[in-house]
């Protein structure tokens, strides 16, 4: 999914919906060229690690622990949650998308 390319909360709930709540914790990000990414995130790997290996990003969310229901396909079948993740995305992609460190997003809109 790519925010310069008018997504839609369907093409976001596909994204949460193609993984699996309890088998991993994910972190939600957005790259450079507005794509999209919902990457697992191994225990070995904290998230200041994930974002040194990750150049690209330009924002993250608060990562998704695993177990707790954020992601999968009963997170991707809640509209509200979808939506606010979405606005919160289209939000945040308009001030990060010119700027070189990343931004950090600890909550919704």
């Amino acid at each position: 999914m790519n925010l310069n390319n008018q997504p839609t909360l369907d093409d976001l709930a596909r994204l949460f919906a193609a993984r699996k709540d309890r088998q991993d914790s994910h972190i939600l990000w957005i790259s450079e060229s507005g794509e999209v990414r919902l990457d697992s995130l191994a225990p070995e790997i904290g998230e200041a690690e994930f974002e040194k290996r990750t150049p690209s990003m330009r924002a993250r969310l608060r990562t998704y622990h695993r177990g707790k229901g954020y992601v999968g396909k009963k997170a991707a079948a809640d509209r509200e949650f979808i939506g606010r993740v979405y606005q919160t995305l289209q939000q945040t992609w308009g001030v990060a998308r010119n700027r070189t460190e990343v931004a950090y997003i600890d909550r919704y809109c």
